[in-house]
Parts: structure tokens; C-alpha cells; sequence
């Protein structure tokens, strides 16, 4: 009986698969929270299924669990790569500002996506966190439409707004595309559930190649 109960007592104790399956993942990227009453949150499946697609086709070893993070946050050094979305406001504090820029010449990696409404509030912000550059348009050639997956025409377009190409922004620190910023492309769209905007499986795929050229990239230098 005691024997019994010691067998029961380890099994028990044991992680369970799940947890074993967790604890292999050697990356993690996250969603960034901020302020200001834009819906950061948005696109809750995206980076789930585009670490998935990354893990079965670029062969990375992505955590796909959703994670979030404050981007005032000490926590923002553990990620090689992080993404901001939303529709609406932005503001960032001096301390937001302060951490985000740290963290990039550091050796993080920023992917904005605008999912329509974003740009007039991101480009204010950003000039916060680097007063010094702006935002300038990336040639067809950069090696991010080139990383995996060839783009030979750039950022591709998944979702109609208003009529306006998409359009592939990059601020470079000393040399190096620290922030990439996809415009009215919508590729966080693309990335979700077929069922939440039931994109075409041709669209998704090409949102999905996308993401991963840009994961990457991220990674290259991290």
C-alpha cells in the first residue's frame, strides 16, 4: 500500500505535458499594452497562429501563447519581439518612452501595425521615443520583403480602408530597422482565425509570410 501511494504521490507531482510542451519554447513575443484608450488589445489570435506558422514553416520554436506586456515594463527585455496594434489613441509617457527606446537599441525589435486609425496618434508617439529620426518608407529591395518569403512588390495589402496602398515604414537607429511600421496593410487581420474576418486562404497566407519574414528579421540580431 505504501508503495502504492508513493507511485500515486509521483505521478501526481509530475508537470503534465502540457507544461512539459510550454517549458521547450526557446522565444516568446508579446503584445504591447498602453495607454490612451486604444483597443491594444485587438486581434487576440493573431500572434498565436503566427507563431504557429512560423514554428511549422520558418523553424523557430515560438511560444504561441498570447502574451502581453506593459511597455513601460522591465519585462519588455525578455522578448526579441513585440507587437502593437489598435484603432484608436496612443500616448505613451516620458517613462513608456524612455523604456521603449532602451529596450530597442538594445536589440528589440518593434512591429507596429496599423489596423486602421492608428497612424496620426503612433507618429506622434514614437517621435517620443526617438525625436531625433522619423519614420521613412523601406524600398521593395530591404531584406525584410526578402527574409523567407519574397515580396517583390513590398508590404502586401489584406484589408481595403480607404483606398491608400500599403506601405512599409522603418525607423532605423544607427544603421538598423529597429521599428517596423506595416500601413494600411492590416497583416494582424490576416493572421487570425479564418472565422473572425473570413479572409481568402490566398490573403491569410500571404499575411501569415509576411509576419514571418518580419519574426526573422527580429530575430536576426537578438
Amino acid at each position: 500500500m505504501r508503495k502504492l501511494l508513493t507511485l500515486l504521490f509521483f505521478i501526481c507531482t509530475l508537470p503534465s505535458w502540457a507544461q512539459l510542451t510550454k517549458n521547450t519554447y526557446s522565444l516568446k513575443i508579446a503584445k504591447v499594452k498602453y495607454s490612451g484608450g486604444g483597443d491594444w488589445y485587438a486581434n487576440k489570435t493573431a500572434l498565436p497562429n503566427l507563431a504557429d506558422f512560423c514554428n511549422d514553416n520558418i523553424g523557430s520554436n515560438i511560444d504561441p501563447d498570447d502574451e502581453i506586456v506593459e511597455i513601460s515594463s522591465p519585462e519588455l527585455f525578455n522578448y526579441s519581439y513585440v507587437y502593437l496594434t489598435g484603432h484608436g489613441n496612443v500616448v505613451f509617457s516620458d517613462s513608456d518612452a524612455e523604456n521603449l527606446r532602451n529596450y530597442l537599441i538594445s536589440g528589440g525589435f518593434l512591429h507596429i501595425d496599423d489596423n486602421f486609425g492608428l497612424d496620426k496618434f503612433i507618429r506622434l508617439e514614437m517621435k517620443k521615443v526617438f525625436p531625433e529620426l522619423d519614420f521613412v518608407e523601406l524600398p521593395f529591395s530591404h531584406p525584410i520583403y526578402h527574409q523567407v518569403f519574397e515580396f517583390q512588390n513590398g508590404l502586401p495589402k489584406i484589408h481595403e480602408h480607404d483606398g491608400k496602398p500599403a506601405q512599409g515604414f522603418g525607423i532605423l537607429y544607427q544603421g538598423r530597422l529597429v521599428c517596423y511600421y506595416s500601413y494600411e496593410s492590416d497583416l494582424g487581420n490576416g493572421w487570425e482565425d479564418q472565422s473572425i474576418h473570413k479572409d481568402p486562404e490566398e490573403l491569410r497566407l500571404q499575411a501569415l509570410q509576411m509576419g514571418a519574414n518580419i519574426i526573422s528579421f527580429a530575430l536576426m540580431d537578438f
